[in-house]
Formats: C-alpha cells, structure tokens, sequence
C-alpha cells in the first residue's frame, strides 16, 4: 500500500496499482431490492422448524453471522418465501447495536433476517464485503447516529439506511480492499479459535485436577499427602462491603473493589477501581492480600457466588456493597493463587449455586456460605496446582492481547481505507 496523492475524494491508504477519485453514491443508488425481515409468534420458534431468523445477537462486531447459534422457527413457506436470503445479501441491524452488519453465505437450510433487522441485495457493481467494513468505520457509524431514533432502545429505519452517504472506488479496488480486510479478519478468528481452545482446555484441567482425577508430585517425584476436608469457618472469616454509603459519596476519595471486577476475572484487576469517600472516624472494612471476594446478588441463581483473589498489595482498599470479603486466617494454609482457581472450580461453583435463594432475584447468606466444606491439598500441592494453571492463564492473556493488537491495527486501517 501507498500513502495517496493530494485528491479531494480518495483514502488515505490504498493499494498502488489503483488511481482515480471514489465516486460518491447514496446507498440506495446501490441496492436492487430490500426489505425487512418478517413478524412472527416467539411460540413460532421450533427445533423442528424450517427456516433460521438472523438476530442481532447472531451477528459479531466483526460482522461476521453466527449461524451455529441462529434459531430456527417453524414458518409458512408462503409467508417468508419474500424474505429468504441469498447470497451475498447484506443484513443489518436496526434495533439496539443499530448499523452492525454482516454478509450471507449460502447455508444448507433457508435463512431470513429478523423483523428487527433489514436484508439489502446490492446490484452487481457492488462488492457487499466491502460495504459490510464500510459500516465499521467511524464514518458509518457517524451517519447511523445521525438517522436512529433516540429512545429506550435505538431504531435506525431501513428507508434512511439508503439514505446513507458514501464513496466507492471500482469494483476491482473494492474487491482488493474487501480481500485484504477478509483476511485480517480471519487471522483475528484463528486467534479466538485458539484462546477458546486454551480455555476449554483450562476448565478441562481444572475439573480434574479439583476431583483429584489429576495429582501432582513433588520435585523428588514423591506424592504429596491426601487432600483434607475443611469448613469455611475453619479456614477463615467473611466481612462486609461498604456500609451506610448514599449516590453523592462516590467518584471520588479512597479506591475500591466494584462487583464487575469480581464477576469479571478470578483476580483483581487493579487498574479499574473506582472511587468513594470515607471520612476520618469512618468505620469500613479495610481489604488486604490474599482475600476473597465473593458476589451476593444475581439475577440468576448460576452467577451467584463468583469469586476473585486480591493478589496485588495495596495500601488502603473498600469493597463495594453488594459483595462481601474472605479473609485467611493464615496464607500459609491457603494459598491465595491457589484460591484463584479452587474457589472459581465448577466443583465449588456446584455448592455454591445451592446456596443460591429467591425468584425475581437470587442471593447467597454468608451464614452459609461458610458452613460449606471443601477438599484443599497441601501447601506444596497448591503452589504446584497454582504454577500449573497460571502458566496455562499466561498463554491465554498472550492470545488475547494478539487479539487486542489485531483489532486495533484494523481498526485504524478501516479508518485510512475508506473516504
């Protein structure tokens, strides 16, 4: 690729074999048919059905359409046959992430796009791959902010979809440009592919090794000891979060644990604490290295109970309110890496769910929580099981920084490719 020339409509980037202004269109200019997707009953939804409907949630920020998780319905042929894709249709979202846009490939069984997202069929001078990047930039998304309905939920009609503004370069750059970026993309999937892979394969390696299918050995090559069973209440002591804190004391002051940090990774992220006064005489439990934090309010009795390990040393830290703190009686009998991994293990998450009580909400008692018993094995066998699944963590953080890099790296390309 070269840096263009001075021109008044062409990218910033672009490949040197091609010259010349892009021509400015309206979208429509380039559709031959559109439409919307067909209304039906949620009842209409059927695992013997006969027809997949595309939803927003089946189409990735990458614009690439899930269809493995597509649902299919059981439908009227005569009542979707105007509405079945074909290949190469563009479908866009129109509700919620408004303008996120994928391209369909022929599948084995028919596919429509949803009531709430808009099929565009492009005439043969238009390569839909490229216009599915195109509504990546900020470009695009700056004219979908301009056209959605502002409300509860966004609404970006299809008649002002084809309203949109944009250049084009000849179809043979916009089959280069769409070639080059397909690729990108498909090294970005390659990525995930094996940062999924490392993952299941962690959540493989953790269920055995915490139902003790899997046990390690010394340096020397001796075994290590059985594991012990201990209550909770044996090992440590639980506390509460913040207390007695209204909307106006937060945004500012001492830093402290959010919920999100705990549901997000099984340690403390110490880069996104948030903020909340606490006076001089103000009574609150202080966090410390080596605590365990769980979760106490969910929606659903399954992400009850998430835990996270502080394993960072910090001077002064909170906890927020609607989670509450594990404290060691002593890190030399729990290893406070190795509680990373036991107290997010599927075993204990098993235990926990039970303790799970409610029906619009679900919440867990610390006074239960720390009846609970589980198996830990010696101090050494930790260290050991902790090494193990950290490296494992390693490779996993090293992917989805490639991940990251990638992503960015297109990102500012899309930018300069596009007029």
């Amino acid at each position: 690729m070269q840096v263009a020339e001075v021109m008044t409509n062409v990218p910033v980037l672009r490949f040197p074999e091609f010259e010349g202004e892009w021509r400015e269109k309206k979208l429509g200019e380039e559709v031959e048919t559109s439409g919307y997707g067909p209304r039906f009953n949620a009842n209409d939804y059927s695992e013997n059905g006969n027809v997949k409907t595309i939803r927003g949630t089946d189409i990735s920020l990458d614009g690439e359409i899930l269809y493995d998780q597509v649902p299919i319905a059981s439908l009227d042929k005569d009542f979707i046959k105007n509405h079945i894709l074909e290949d190469g249709d563009l479908v866009i979202i129109t509700t919620a992430d408004c303008g996120l846009t994928g391209v369909f490939r022929k599948q084995n069984v028919p596919f429509i796009p949803s009531a709430y997202a808009v099929r565009l069929r492009l005439k043969k001078s238009s390569n839909p791959f490229l216009l599915k990047y195109y509504f990546q930039t900020q470009l695009a998304k700056n004219q979908v902010n301009s056209f959605v309905r502002k409300g509860t939920i966004g609404n970006l009609p299809g008649s002002d979809i084809l309203k949109f503004s944009l250049s084009l370069p000849s179809l043979p750059e916009q089959q280069k440009i769409a070639s080059f970026l397909t690729a990108m993309d498909e090294k970005i999937q390659q990525l995930a592919k094996k940062k999924a892979l490392l993952e299941q394969y962690k959540k493989g390696v953790m269920q055995q090794i915490f139902s003790q299918q899997i046990r390690f050995k010394d340096d020397n090559g001796n075994e290590y000891p059985e594991w012990e069973e201990k209550k909770l209440s044996e090992l440590g002591t639980t506390y509460n979060g913040l207390t007695n804190k209204s909307g106006e004391d937060f945004g500012s002051g001492k830093p402290y644990i959010t919920y999100k940090q705990i549901f997000d990774n099984s340690r403390i992220d110490i880069s996104r604490f948030e903020y909340v006064t606490i006076t001089e005489n103000e009574r609150q439990s202080k966090v410390t290295y080596g605590d365990i934090f769980f979760t106490t309010s969910s929606e659903t009795p399954n992400e009850v109970g998430y835990a996270s390990v502080l394993l960072s040393k910090v001077e002064e830290l909170y906890l927020n309110s609607f989670c509450f703190g594990f404290r060691p009686k002593s890190l030399d009998i729990l290893y406070p890496k190795f509680s990373q991994y036991l107290f997010r293990s599927q075993l204990f998450r098993n235990n926990i769910i039970k303790l799970a009580q409610g029906s619009t909400r679900y919440n867990m008692s610390k006074t239960e929580f720390i009846k609970l018993s589980i198996s830990i094995p010696s101090f050494s066998e930790q260290q050991k099981i902790a090494s193990f699944l950290s490296a494992i963590d390693t490779k996993i953080e090293a992917v989805g920084k490639q991940i990251e890099a990638t992503q960015t790296y297109k990102k500012g390309l899309l930018q300069q490719m596009f007029v």
